[in-house]
C-alpha cells in the first residue's frame, strides 16, 4: 500500500471527514489505487513535450477602449421597473 493508515486518517482529519473502520479500508483501497496511477504516468517520458494548462491555444477576446456616447438617461431608465428619474430603484439588501 502507498498510503498508511495513519497518513489516511490525517487526510481524513484535514478534510473534516468523519469516517467508520469500513469507510477507512474502502478509501485505502481507492487512494492507493490512484497513488498507483499517477505513479504509472510518472514513468511517461515527457522530456520533449511542453508542459500546457490547456489542450487548445486561449487567447482573451481585448478590445481597444474607445470612448463613446452613453445611451441617453431617458432611454436607459425607460423599462425599469421602478426608477427616480435619475437612477434605477432597487429593494434595499442588508
Amino acid at each position: 500500500m502507498k498510503i498508511t493508515q495513519k497518513e489516511l486518517q490525517h487526510v481524513a482529519h484535514l478534510a473534516r471527514l468523519t469516517l467508520s473502520d469500513e469507510e477507512l479500508v474502502a478509501m485505502r483501497g481507492q487512494l492507493d489505487n490512484i497513488l498507483s496511477y499517477i505513479d504509472k504516468l510518472g514513468e511517461l517520458d515527457t522530456s520533449g513535450i511542453k508542459p500546457t494548462t490547456h489542450v487548445f491555444s486561449v487567447n482573451n477576446a481585448f478590445r481597444e477602449d474607445k470612448v463613446t456616447e452613453s445611451l441617453p438617461r431617458d432611454k436607459s431608465l425607460a423599462n425599469a421597473p421602478q426608477h427616480n428619474g435619475e437612477s434605477f430603484q432597487v429593494p434595499k439588501i442588508i
